[in-house]
């Protein structure tokens, strides 16, 4: 399996993963937590873009 290709599911994993967190947070209304985990799913949002995944299907908190 090519690096890269490894590279972009450990982020889907990680994006996943970060998204539920978030969804959690949110409905326990933890804005603090929230904020930090939004960082977090910024930063994997944007890795994912670069590796041209799309996201329109699988993103689930849509900012």
């Amino acid at each position: 399996m090519p690096p890269g290709i490894e590279v972009t599911k450990q982020a889907l994993d990680d994006f996943k993963k970060i998204q539920e967190y978030m969804l959690s947070a949110r409905k326990e209304n933890a804005t603090e937590t929230y904020a930090k985990l939004k960082k977090e799913y910024l930063t994997i949002k944007a890795l994912l873009n670069v590796s041209g995944v799309n996201l329109t299907d699988i993103d689930e908190i849509k900012e």
